[in-house]
């Protein structure tokens, strides 16, 4: 899609350097710098909230509280692929 960006001259510049030695267009480069950019924002969303176990109300009984622990329980109960 063609378009029309008002950008400051010296970063211009440096931006067209950039993509020559790259050996990618200017819109390309700006494509991957924008594309960059967006991923980068993404990443910083707010942290998703995980239930916790409160006072009193930890592992199962007969549980070990280890990885292994753990991953045997799933695959005792068929929860585990």
């Amino acid at each position: 899609m063609r378009t029309t960006v008002n950008i400051d001259e010296h970063l211009l510049v440096q931006a067209k350097r950039r993509a020559a030695a790259r050996n990618l267009t200017l819109g390309e480069y700006v494509e991957e710098a924008v594309r960059h950019e967006l991923l980068r924002d993404s990443a910083r969303r707010a942290p998703i909230s995980l239930p916790t176990f409160t006072r009193g109300t930890g592992m199962r009984a007969g549980i070990e509280a280890s990885n292994r622990g753990l991953f045997d329980a799933l695959d005792a109960n068929g929860e585990r692929a």
